[in-house]
């Protein structure tokens, strides 16, 4: 796979799914650039400040402190939301709820079970 993006934002408080998402990503080429931040809020920080400027994002739901759907309210008041970055809920979830949230969502662009496999980025990038 040629890498089809510069900068990609992978936003999860759990250390094991992030090793094995960036494995994934790094072995997949799909990005130049993986940066991951485990706190929702940092990620607004990083995105607000401008010191990340991603293409896509991954993004966990269940987060302490601020959910997925918490950062994207946020990120909803952010200038760089207006960039149509690609925005992918990447959640071990399995509630139809949070289903149905994510594809109501105007900044998702869709749901992905956890683990994430070459499989689904080879998916995305068509």
């Amino acid at each position: 796979m040629t890498t089809p993006f510069k900068t990609c934002l992978l936003i999860d408080d759990n250390y094991i799914d992030n090793f094995i998402t960036r494995r994934v990503l790094e072995s997949s080429n799909f990005a130049e650039k993986i940066i991951v931040r485990q706190s929702p809020m940092e990620a607004i920080e990083s995105l607000r400040d401008g010191s990340v400027d991603p293409d896509v994002i991954f993004l966990d739901i269940r987060m302490p402190l601020m959910s997925g759907f918490e950062f994207l309210q946020e990120y909803d008041g952010l200038e760089i939301a207006k960039k149509g970055i690609k925005i992918y809920m990447l959640s071990s979830s399995l509630d139809p709820t949070d289903m149905k949230q994510s594809s109501d969502n105007k900044h998702i662009t869709q749901f992905i079970h956890k683990p994430l496999t070459v499989k689904a980025l080879e998916e995305i990038c068509q």
